[in-house]
């Protein structure tokens, strides 16, 4: 099986946000979050991820639940581990829920969900999730401690976090890949599904290649960026076929 894309779409809301963010119900609102997603299908995305954030910075609760009711696609809910959160997700009933740290202060998410300090909670909140029937993954750091909490709270999968991968060159960009790889293989030989998200676009997608056991992408800032310039049918299908190369056997 090839190596899955799912298409994140938060920054389409983020750019509606800045015009139509203190008038909600104007006529006309703009870029279209359900065109969008049906943009990012055509391009062949194998499944929409948004974020509705607890300040509701982007997305809101009504774009998932379009998204939702109108995308025949897998829907990944990314949200924080939270009375609120958790409601909303078991309300809306994603086929994934994807736990991940939020502060209020980041323009977006920096650094991975901390499970080793937080398990009894988690635990709780992947069992309640399970129980609706949706799939539930922990985007965290590629750290062995972390990696092995996230199976004992019991997640199916987990979303190792390459931020960090992508910020860097030289002999610190090989020393995230061989932390990316012995992340994937630990994660792999605990019996999750190893996905990883974050900063991932056209011109480092391949320095991934050498992780092995990886079962999806999840991109998204890149896809909305260069559809400004091609369309994000268009970015969606160049970053598929940048993907092809990924060795799954």
């Amino acid at each position: 099986m090839s190596l899955l894309l799912g298409v994140n779409i938060d920054h389409v809301a983020t750019l509606r946000q800045a015009r139509y963010a203190m008038n909600p119900d104007a006529p006309i609102l703009e870029p279209s979050i359900l065109e969008a997603a049906l943009e990012a299908k055509a391009g062949g995305a194998d499944s929409i991820t948004v974020h509705v954030r607890e300040d509701r910075r982007h997305m809101q609760d009504d774009d998932a639940r379009l998204i939702r009711r109108e995308i025949d696609l897998p829907l990944n809910l990314e949200l924080a581990n939270t009375a609120e959160m958790v409601a909303f997700a078991c309300e809306l009933k994603p086929d994934f829920a994807c736990l991940v740290p939020e502060k209020r202060e980041e323009v977006t998410t920096e650094g991975g969900l901390d499970v080793v300090g937080n398990q009894e909670s988690l635990r709780q909140t992947v069992g309640k999730l399970q129980s609706l029937g949706i799939r539930v993954s922990l985007f965290i750091d590629s750290e062995r401690a972390q990696i092995k909490a996230a199976a004992d709270v019991g997640a199916e999968m987990i979303e190792l976090h390459t931020g960090t991968f992508a910020l860097t060159t030289g002999n610190e960009h090989e020393s995230e890949i061989k932390r990316l790889q012995s992340g994937a293989e630990l994660g792999n030989s605990l019996g999750l599904q190893i996905n990883a998200g974050h900063g991932i676009h056209l011109e480092n997608v391949k320095d991934l290649f050498s992780v092995k056991n990886l079962k999806e992408f999840n991109v998204g800032h890149t896809l909305i960026s260069r559809g400004l310039f091609v369309g994000i049918r268009s970015a969606v299908i160049e970053m598929k076929a940048a993907m092809k190369g990924y060795p799954t056997a």
